[in-house]
């Protein structure tokens, strides 16, 4: 059994690192208001700019746009990962990390060339370490993301689909949907389907789905026309999608990381608790070992007088 020594040692090393937890949940719980608000402000640019995207495109020749052509046969696929730079938030980093490399081993497997953008440290080492080398990779600003951080990603994005050196865009993301939970988000960003224009605000629930019919959007008259106003649309689509996944993104960490350390904060105090237990039946057996041992000599001394 340990002696009191080293059992106080352990309860002492246990309550430095309930501090850590404890102050780590605390700032997060400080931080998500503030990351959910901006996520929820950012909402209603994306749902307003795929509602006209849906619009003009319903007025226009969708084969006119190499962003919207749906390639006969698929040779390329490139994925957004959007995690986190810091750790200690469960499984925020591995779980998509885990999902996205199966998805391009699968891919692999089936001879199509694919090809990832990271966004925070640690899906950027992730994946180097395994030997696949981002295309971009940004680190650093996982809790603050940028607008030009969206605009280089969306650069990148329209470059290599308009030029054929990919035929399919995935993004992968956390959606916060409060402060504590969050929702593996996956979408398709190109090509845009055609079921996307006439249904471009999915519910993200299935259960949801059930109520959501197709619709036809009215006809308007556009001025120039609207193929020229779909030409300046879809790009800005890409940047405010991209951009909305990187602030739903820092929100959901915040959310993830109070989760995490809430939980390591209860259990480091289940184990003090049981600790203490301990140490109090180690203490009391030292207490009556040293009682005996005080008796048994009184009585030694009294038989030698």
């Amino acid at each position: 059994m340990a002696n009191l020594r080293d059992i106080s040692h352990r309860m002492s090393s246990i309550r430095s690192t309930m501090q850590i937890t404890r102050t780590m949940e605390m700032i997060s719980t400080a931080r998500i208001q503030r990351a959910l608000q901006k996520a929820e402000e950012a909402e209603p640019y994306k749902d307003a700019i795929t509602n006209i995207l849906a619009n003009v495109a319903a007025a226009s020749s969708l084969s006119e746009f190499p962003l919207l052509v749906q390639r006969q046969q698929e040779k390329s696929v490139l994925f957004i990962l959007i995690a986190s730079d810091r750790g200690l938030a469960g499984g925020f980093n591995i779980v998509p990390q885990r999902e996205v490399e199966r998805e391009m081993q699968k891919l692999a497997a089936q001879g199509k060339q694919v090809s990832i953008i990271t966004c925070g440290r640690k899906p950027t080492e992730y994946f180097s370490y395994r030997k696949t080398m981002p295309a971009l990779s940004f680190v650093g600003i996982s809790a603050e993301p940028t607008r030009d951080e969206a605009e280089r990603i969306a650069s990148y994005v329209i470059d290599s689909y308009a030029s054929g050196r990919v035929d399919r865009v995935v993004i992968k993301y956390w959606h916060a949907k409060n402060r504590m939970e969050q929702q593996l988000v996956t979408e398709q960003l190109l090509p845009l389907s055609r079921k996307k224009l006439m249904m471009p605000n999915k519910p993200r629930n299935p259960e949801a789905m059930g109520e959501v019919t197709l619709e036809r959007f009215p006809t308007f008259s556009f001025e120039p026309s609207a193929s020229e106003v779909l030409g300046y649309l879809i790009p800005s689509y890409i940047r405010t999608v991209i951009y909305h996944a990187l602030l739903d993104s820092a929100a959901a960490e915040h959310g993830a990381r109070r989760r995490a350390m809430q939980s390591a904060t209860d259990n480091a105090r289940e184990v003090l608790s049981g600790l203490e237990r301990t140490y109090n039946r180690v203490r009391q057996s030292s207490i009556t070992t040293e009682l005996n041992e005080i008796i048994g000599g009184a009585a030694a001394l009294e038989e030698s007088n």
